[in-house]
């Protein structure tokens, strides 16, 4: 069969429908030919993505038919939950041979995953070297720019000619993730300078030239210590391709390229999304998480806003008696709790995505104040003009005047929720909390307490 023509006109989604019988079928019948051309006709994603429906054992198996350099690019893109399969169940004297070929950055990563036995028994396996690299990667905190970043980068010293850094070049290039930069060190190895790969082929024409009056000085660099979210932000606001990590000496420690920038972004846009959407984030798939580990991450914020909804009917409970009296404002209730609901939910989507993005700081709060107090009271009387026509159309209100309460609320209730669902993102973010933590349900509860509450007084002031 011929893989790259067969696939390319098939949407992902079909392709464990249509081909996977036949991957089964070839590994049953020991088909070498199929197997390896399979391993080395598609881009290794795609391959990893045909094998999605196999088992760990059958995933290993067309693994062996790949060469070492297709093997390694293979496995980097088979699921996190898959790659933790194989290495559980596999030869461990295989998958440390395989882990040692893997890059720095994905190889902590993997080794994190497993459980410590394992980990233990595949690190005394690992060579020393690469041994090494991981123990030192690994001392760097989750989140980091330390823990993400890759230590397979190019060194050349400042003394180096032209001609002496592409023979360098030359002899390391496969040793190395990337060669946009070619980073420049003193013999202490302090990071000095870059010069792009394109600056030392130019260069060519005075190959005498050495590396220290060709290189950049001004350059962007990160401590290890980072966050990987600023970083990420970093490297997207300036457009770089890579960017390096240094320690509070500015020795070299290694790079973050674009391609683990983007898996930052990704892990940070999800995690947020779900806190917007009041539940824990998940360290795993959705598929991936188990259903205990699901139902604790939920439960916590349901549990939370289940005690805002609890102020809500203490607060319902309070004006029961006006409630009585003014039974016609009743139906009115979801329409003046739901409006200040989203309205809050709206503001806080927006100021965390902002922030997020570095569109905003939390020092542009009264400038978010005063634009939010103005487009929540230019809503807020478009929907009181509704609210009014609603009230004097379908309401039982006794006149015109006594009907005002709604338009009246609905104003001040709009105005009031976007003003909270913008201040208090930025409030949690001052005190150094994920501003996603003040997530859309959690202000909409604050939004329907003060809403009936402001329902409540304004009928008293007019009725």
């Amino acid at each position: 069969m011929n893989w790259s023509r067969g696939v390319c006109a098939c949407r992902p989604g079909m392709i464990n429908t249509l081909y996977l019988p036949e991957l089964r079928e070839m590994l049953a019948s020991d088909n070498v030919v199929e197997l390896r051309e399979f391993c080395t006709a598609l881009h290794p994603a795609r391959t990893a993505e045909f094998m999605e429906g196999l088992e760990a054992e059958e995933s290993w198996r067309v693994l062996q038919y790949a060469d070492e350099d297709s093997r390694v690019q293979i496995f980097i893109y088979l699921t996190p939950e898959r790659q933790v399969e194989i290495c559980e169940s596999q030869d461990r004297d295989a998958i440390a041979r395989l882990i040692s070929k893997l890059a720095s950055d994905d190889r902590v990563d993997l080794m994190q995953r497993l459980s410590h036995e394992i980990q233990g028994d595949l690190l005394s396996r690992i060579p020393a070297a690469e041994r090494r690299e991981i123990q030192r990667l690994s001392q760097y905190p989750e989140g980091t720019a330390g823990a993400m970043m890759s230590i397979n980068v190019v060194r050349l010293s400042e003394s180096l000619t032209v001609r002496e850094a592409l023979d360098e070049l030359s002899r390391q290039a496969e040793q190395f993730e990337t060669i946009y930069y070619l980073y420049v060190v003193d013999a202490e190895q302090h990071l000095r300078g870059v010069v792009s790969t394109r600056q030392l082929v130019s260069a060519m024409r005075h190959p005498n030239t050495p590396m220290s009056e060709l290189m950049e000085t001004k350059m962007v660099t990160v401590e290890a210590m980072e966050d990987q979210e600023v970083v990420a932000n970093r490297v997207a606001r300036l457009d770089l391709l890579a960017i390096p990590v240094v320690d509070h000496e500015h020795h070299m420690l290694g790079i973050i390229t674009h391609d683990d920038v983007i898996d930052v972004v990704q892990r940070e846009a999800s995690e947020d999304v779900q806190r917007i959407g009041a539940v824990e984030p998940l360290r795993d798939s959705y598929l991936g998480t188990h259903w205990l580990i699901m139902s604790w991450k939920r439960g916590i914020w349901l549990c939370i806003l289940f005690f805002c909804g609890l102020l809500t009917a203490v607060a319902l409970q309070g004006y029961g008696s006006q409630l009585a009296k003014w039974s016609w404002l009743i139906p009115f209730l979801p329409l003046i709790i739901s409006s200040g609901g989203n309205s809050g939910s709206q503001s806080s989507t927006l100021v965390i995505t902002a922030l997020t993005r570095g569109h905003i700081t939390r020092k542009d709060w009264l400038r978010v104040a005063y634009r939010e107090l103005f487009v929540g009271g230019l809503l807020g009387l478009f929907l009181g003009t509704l609210g009014l026509i609603v009230a004097q159309l379908f309401g039982n209100s006794p006149g015109p005047l006594e009907a005002m309460v709604v338009p009246i609320t609905l104003t001040l209730v709009v105005t009031a929720g976007t003003l909270i669902g913008s201040m208090l993102p930025l409030l949690f973010h001052r005190l150094g909390f994920d501003p996603a933590l003040m997530s859309n349900p959690f202000v909409a509860g604050i939004s329907d307490v003060l809403g009936i509450m402001i329902y409540m007084n304004i009928a008293l002031l007019i009725l």
